[in-house]
């Protein structure tokens, strides 16, 4: 079994940890920054979770044109001139007495920029990491994310407090200038995996053969929609807990770092099958707690042990990486990145909509309902474990 230190061993893995750590930092000292200055300037619960989780559906837009480009170019340049123009964007953001129609707009151009990124960033991690070490690998970058989550989150709550919530966008700008520094002085000049023209045309033509392979098209939706809709109970923590949504963004980033080190450290290959559809289970069901209205030490704990179940999400990325082609790693993880933050901005928009209407408990509770049935439907419709190898081999003659 694959140890840490190996990992850490491995050349240019460090700098892409460091790089990400701090870009996942600066998201969620910045997402909580924003969200708390569209409250406090609209009101709106609906406004505020859109100020957080919005920007993933302009990832729609870049998923449907600016994939194929993952694979075409260089990553070191191509991560750094991502994270630059967020660097740049966000600073934008903070500016005093800017109106909250161009805060959305600079969302918007964000999030198109944002679909790239993640296509590009777990492509090289492909390149960096034997296959044998991708599960591990990705539960140390998903691990870095729940700890500089747990930091960004406290850290944000802090600043907000202490300073302003403009104090706080604009260390969400800095983060993002250390991760381009990582990217740029830390990886080798690798160059691009694949050749061809960067196209809207080339980017649909991928996704189509991707999508075209039923088991891949399963993954994919396990991947998106149960969590996208748990990630919508989660954009209501400001309304629901004003004073305290720090906390609670905190302490969901603390259960996902611990079910990430669970599975992707101990869990045996033959229980990572099974055990998916439970884990994202759980994902979901502590929050049919606040159909009660909890108070916050129960909410606390139920969004701690929900987050745990976001480990499910390392083995249908294990599943993916056994579905595609080396040379697509890179357009396959963009799509799987895009999609699933796409998700995530429509079920905060739907979150903040029912939420309008009735209140945050009810509607954190209806989206969980709602996962919770997504996830069965997938269960129930599932393949015996010889279907989708079967499934597999008939895509790749049809896509030879």
């Amino acid at each position: 079994m694959p140890r840490y230190r190996d990992l850490f061993r491995t050349p240019e893995f460090t700098p892409l940890f460091l790089g990400t750590a701090a870009h996942t930092a600066a998201q969620t000292v910045t997402g909580l920054g924003l969200a708390t200055l569209v409250f406090r300037a609209t009101g709106s619960p609906f406004l505020s979770a859109l100020a957080m989780f919005g920007p993933a559906l302009a990832q729609l837009l870049g998923a449907t044109t600016l994939l194929s480009a993952a694979d075409r170019l260089p990553p070191r340049t191509a991560l750094t001139v991502i994270t630059l123009v967020f660097a740049g964007g966000t600073a934008l953001q903070a500016l005093p007495g800017l109106p909250v129609g161009a805060v959305f707009a600079l969302l918007l151009v964000l999030g198109v920029v944002a679909s790239l990124g993640g296509g590009v960033r777990y492509g090289l991690l492909n390149e960096i990491l034997p296959r044998d070490d991708h599960l591990l690998g990705r539960s140390v970058l998903n691990m870095a994310a729940g700890f500089f989550q747990i930091v960004g989150f406290a850290t944000g709550g802090l600043l907000v407090s202490l300073l302003s919530a403009h104090g706080a966008v604009l260390a969400g700008a800095g983060c993002y200038l250390l991760a381009a520094l990582c990217t740029r002085f830390g990886l080798g000049d690798r160059p691009p995996r694949a050749t061809g023209r960067v196209s809207p045309g080339e980017t649909w033509r991928t996704n189509a053969r991707l999508w075209s392979s039923r088991p891949r098209r399963r993954v994919y939706l396990a991947l998106w929609v149960p969590n996208g809709l748990v990630v919508g109970c989660e954009s209501l923590f400001v309304p629901y807990a004003p004073g305290h949504a720090g906390l609670l963004f905190a302490c969901a980033a603390f259960g996902m770092l611990a079910g990430d080190a669970a599975v992707g450290r101990f869990l045996p290959a033959r229980w990572r099958r099974p055990l998916a559809a439970p884990l994202q289970a759980l994902l979901a069901a502590p929050y049919l707690l606040f159909a009660l209205g909890p108070g916050l030490p129960l909410a606390v704990t139920a969004v701690t042990v929900s987050a745990a179940g976001y480990s499910a999400s390392l083995l249908y990325q294990e599943r993916l990486t056994a579905l595609v082609p080396k040379e697509l790693a890179g357009h396959a993880f963009g799509l799987h990145a895009s999609g699933m933050l796409a998700l995530q901005g429509l079920s905060a928009a739907l979150a903040g909509a029912v939420a309008q209407l009735t209140s945050p408990a009810t509607a954190i509770t209806v989206l969980a309902a709602a996962s919770l049935a997504v996830t069965l439907a997938l269960v129930l419709t599932e393949e015996p474990s010889n279907g989708p190898r079967r499934s597999l081999r008939t895509a790749r003659r049809r896509t030879a």
